[in-house]
């Protein structure tokens, strides 16, 4: 099937969502936005969207069975080993609402009063301390002969996610530890066959969170929302600068065909 970019969904309205209804925001559409603010106007203001990736399957299944690893444990309210070998003193957090806030499109939500948007965002899992604080918890997979980190540039995506992810929780009155955890499955390259199975080092690391840029982002997504003005592209846009060049290559080439005719 073609890809069709123009959504059938819910646009932001200025005169709408400008002081009236709420417009519902997710975590990843904030990113878009720190990322590339035209890419964000043209999907979330005129309905045409970058071209959607193909589902990671693998990643997915990781998720899957992480989840129900650590949801053994929270119902019996221990710590998974994961947590002992890496020093963390807390337990899986159990609450009524927790598959609501792993639902995509659902998740954990809460308004900002002053930008008007219902923002939304489905973690991955949360733990919680001694203290009763929560942490929040993201999975990751990759496959790489290096050990995981989150030193490169493109994972500064990550940390904004978790930051978001805190943000939220702290917006419905939780008590919400700046620490958080990625929990890192790195699959084993070295192994002599595939043998019908891929094997993981498995790696938890700990990130701060700083969530001081996001009511100052939310407001600049809100003044963006509400112009008539097409933001300019940002310089390491890869899909604004495709779509210039292709604009320029067709323009060119409709050119010389109007020439040629006349």
């Amino acid at each position: 099937m073609a890809w069709n970019g123009t959504y059938k969904k819910k646009l932001f309205i200025p005169e709408v969502n400008g002081e009236g209804e709420p417009f519902k925001l997710s975590r990843s559409k904030i990113d878009l936005f720190v990322e590339c603010p035209r890419c964000f106007y043209l999907d979330r203001r005129l309905g045409v969207g970058r071209p959607q990736g193909f589902p990671f399957n693998l990643n997915s299944a990781v998720d899957l069975l992480l989840k129900k690893e650590f949801d053994g444990h929270r119902r019996t309210k221990t710590a998974h080993p994961l947590m002992t070998t890496y020093g963390v003193d807390a337990v899986p957090f159990a609450h009524k609402n927790m598959d609501t806030w792993r639902e995509n499109f659902v998740g954990v939500q809460a308004l900002h009063k002053e930008s008007n948007f219902l923002i939304f965002g489905a973690v991955d899992d949360i733990w919680v301390n001694p203290k009763g604080q929560l942490m929040v918890v993201d999975y990751k997979a990759t496959s790489k002969d290096t050990e995981v980190n989150l030193d490169a540039e493109w994972q500064d995506g990550y940390k904004r996610q978790m930051e978001v992810y805190q943000w939220l929780l702290r917006n419905n009155d939780f008590e919400v530890s700046d620490t958080g955890y990625f929990v890192y499955c790195n699959g084993k390259r070295d192994r002599e066959a595939f043998d019908a199975k891929l094997e993981f080092d498995i790696k938890v690391i700990s990130y701060i969170g700083k969530t001081v840029w996001i009511e100052k982002t939310l407001n600049l997504i809100k003044s963006c929302l509400m112009d008539d003005r097409i933001p300019s592209a940002t310089e390491t846009c890869d899909y604004c600068a495709y779509r210039n060049q292709a604009g320029k290559a067709l323009l060119e080439a409709t050119n010389r065909l109007k020439e040629k005719k006349g």
